[in-house]
């Protein structure tokens, strides 16, 4: 063998080595795919999703599906194969990762920030369909998260209302931060809290972590309710993009007859206590998860119109959402008759 021939199988070597170290190297990318449904209506193993106490419920036939997306998580390796199998399916969808996560997001601290965002966005999905009601409904301050192994696991829970920390009433979020702030390291605070409508004080030593004082708490917004109204979303689910269907479905829960007419309806966007709907991520594999699912109308936050372009819809119709009060006036008009005319991106006055 001439030595110019071993040098060019020298070189086609290395470059099968390059080759095969590029295909499977982590690249900075995050993948989107359609995750799967969840009819918030449904029954499973004989449990109602949304759980009422001290209102009259009324469970009827139909579903009302919020939508998920499969999202690489932020220490995920993706690489250039997984990448090009996002970018050729058309249900898929590929983003640079600085444009998902921080630059310091964990697979922990993703999970928790979606956990405390699902909680605040059941209580606000209770908010708008009781408003919508014409409930009077008062805003509280309460604990969304409680972080394992921090002083407060195991002393206070997710939804306790904070009434006092340390002798200063709470207004808002901020009181309880300032409250810690104040107290010693290493001395009992004491948090008057209303939990299962009953008062109790719990005391909760601060400790220092990283040169800050830490109970292990995240305040929220909450609201008081005139009756008790949960929904039961596996642990797996979070974030605040179900807050519109979660609505809908307590709404309908709430009140006689199905707003479904038995038929299937998803749909997705954040809301807020008086009935904003707002955008979310990932609204093409949602509309792909729920085309899926066999859903026959599909609730699109107004501001996520610019991004449906060319999602195949199949048999599905869209229906532009801005409010929570029109999304309920649509879903009465499209079960009237599956024909009429609907609020749609395409349209310009909101």
């Amino acid at each position: 063998m001439s030595q110019r021939t071993r040098a060019g199988l020298l070189a086609l070597c290395l470059l099968a080595v390059l080759w095969g170290t590029a295909a499977f190297a982590p690249l900075p990318y995050v993948t989107y795919y359609p995750g799967p449904t969840v009819d918030i209506l449904a029954a499973p193993d004989g449990a109602e999703t949304v759980k009422v106490t001290g209102h009259r419920a009324y469970y009827d036939d139909g579903e009302l599906r919020m939508t998920t997306v499969y999202v690489s998580q932020p220490e995920d390796d993706v690489s250039l194969p997984e990448l090009l199998r996002a970018y050729f399916d058309p249900d898929a969808a590929v983003w640079p990762r600085s444009s998902i996560y921080a630059p310091d997001e964990t697979d922990e601290s993703s999970d928790r920030e979606s956990a405390v965002a699902m909680v605040s966005s059941q209580d606000t999905a209770v908010a708008a369909a009781l408003t919508e009601l014409g409930e009077k409904i008062d805003p509280v301050v309460e604990v969304q998260d409680v972080t394992p192994s921090l002083p407060a696991d195991g002393k206070l829970e997710v939804r306790d209302v904070l009434l006092e920390v340390g002798g200063t009433p709470i207004t808002e979020a901020q009181d309880v931060v300032d409250a810690v702030d104040a107290a010693e390291v290493g001395k009992p605070l004491a948090f008057v809290v209303r939990r299962d409508g009953e008062k109790r004080t719990v005391e909760v030593t601060p400790r220092e972590v990283d040169g800050d004082k830490r109970i292990g708490i995240t305040p929220g917004v909450g609201f008081d309710f005139p009756f008790r109204v949960s929904v039961d979303i596996s642990d797996n689910i979070g974030g605040p993009s179900a807050g519109l269907m979660m609505s809908l479905a307590i709404f309908d829960t709430l009140t006689p007859g199905s707003m479904t007419g038995g038929e299937e309806i998803a749909g997705t966007g954040t809301i807020t206590p008086s009935g904003e709907v707002g955008p979310i991520g990932g609204i093409q594999q949602k509309i792909a998860a729920a085309r899926d699912a066999g859903a026959q109308l599909f609730f699109v936050p107004a501001d996520n119109c610019d991004a449906i372009g060319g999602v195949d819809t199949g048999d599905m119709r869209l229906a532009r959402a801005t409010t929570m009060h029109k999304a309920v006036q649509t879903l009465a008009d499209w079960v009237a008759d599956h024909d009429t005319e609907l609020p749609t991106c395409e349209d310009t006055a909101s």
